[in-house]
């Protein structure tokens, strides 16, 4: 009972956090968290930072609504531990939970678009306490959304999800399960969209990729190699920027003299 109540107060935080600042609401720490309530760091840790990877490109668009993130990622990692079925089980209950929970949040939004004239005629007014008083209702709509599902599902364990799971129809299951081997490598191109801005990027993926797809070598030499790569890279960059420097400092001093 108190580990349920932990976990929802912890979605519930999160949930606070998806419409806010958004620093705590990635599957990453989310898991993690939920691991310490749950008695089982590590694998939290783990779960979370599968999930981390899976769902590394996902996010709202426009007037696009993606899986819910928080909510899957909570109870997938939640019943993982519980279940004792580790990354598998949490992978595999976190995904159509997420779809599931996307559903609600979309309600969610949706019944918070009734509090818009109500605050436009608030504001209209110039009544500042009758504004304070609307963000508390709405804020605790967005809590309870993921509050109450994650409190369900860590009570009542992984029956009642599977049974949920059970009843959903056998092509959307195997949707999912494309979709589960799809979207890392959709995620990780979105990543890539984001941070190849130009030419030189493409030089260092290239090198990457070198070193593990030929010489096969594993995570912790490429992220030393690629560390010294970075930081010859920034001392040629500075060491061309000086002369440049130089230059306009010199420019400054003749102008000086001139007058």
């Amino acid at each position: 009972m108190l580990q349920a109540l932990l976990i929802a107060l912890w979605a519930g935080i999160c949930s606070l956090d998806d419409v806010g600042p958004q620093m705590i609401r990635r599957p990453l720490l989310t898991g993690t968290v939920t691991g310490l309530i749950m008695g089982d760091l590590a694998q939290g840790l783990t779960i979370g930072a599968s999930l981390e990877l899976m769902w590394m490109g996902i996010g709202n668009v426009g007037a696009y609504s993606a899986p819910d993130l928080v909510t899957g990622a909570i109870i997938g990692t939640a019943l993982g531990i519980s279940s004792g079925g580790g990354v598998a089980t949490g992978i595999a209950l976190a995904v159509p939970v997420a779809l599931l929970a996307q559903q609600l949040l979309v309600l969610c939004r949706t019944l918070n678009v009734a509090f818009v004239p109500w605050a436009q005629k608030t504001a209209d007014k110039g009544d500042f306490d009758g504004i304070m008083k609307i963000i508390p209702v709405s804020a605790l709509m967005y809590f309870l959304a993921r509050a109450v599902p994650c409190f369900i599902a860590v009570y009542f364990g992984s029956d009642l999800v599977s049974s949920l799971v059970d009843a959903m129809p056998t092509a959307l299951i195997e949707g999912l399960g494309v979709a589960s081997k799809i979207v890392p490598a959709i995620g990780i191109a979105l990543l890539l969209m984001m941070m190849l801005k130009n030419w030189v990027g493409w030089v260092f993926l290239l090198l990457g990729f070198t070193l593990s797809t030929y010489l096969e070598l594993s995570i912790m030499p490429i992220a030393i190699i690629s560390l010294a790569f970075a930081v010859l890279y920034v001392m040629v960059c500075e060491k061309n920027a000086q002369p440049t420097v130089a230059i306009s400092e010199q420019s400054d001093t003749e102008e000086e003299y001139d007058l």
